[in-house]
């Protein structure tokens, strides 16, 4: 199992640039891999800093594998989706 590592208060209200799009009020986007919405999600640094899940678009309802990358040294959120199977 993966040590979780929180990052500081600080660094998470700092966090940024993704390949979606990150706001310092604890959420991501994406766009949908089948429909292309934008997606906004939340973003939990108390998950650990690599968290991967599925979750269904709300508008087309395909599946979609979200990634979260957080550095604990920094605080830098990287967000990406991609298609399952």
């Amino acid at each position: 199992m993966d040590e979780v590592i929180e990052p500081e208060d600080d660094a998470v209200d700092e966090l940024m640039e993704q390949d979606g799009a990150f706001d310092s009020d604890g959420e991501a986007s994406y766009a949908c891999w089948a429909c292309g919405e934008e997606v906004v999600i939340p973003i939990d640094p108390t998950m650990g800093h690599r968290q991967d899940y599925v979750e269904d678009c709300p508008v087309c309802c395909r599946p979609n594998e979200i990634h979260v990358e957080l550095d604990p040294e920094d605080g830098h959120v990287r967000c990406w989706n991609s298609q399952v199977g």
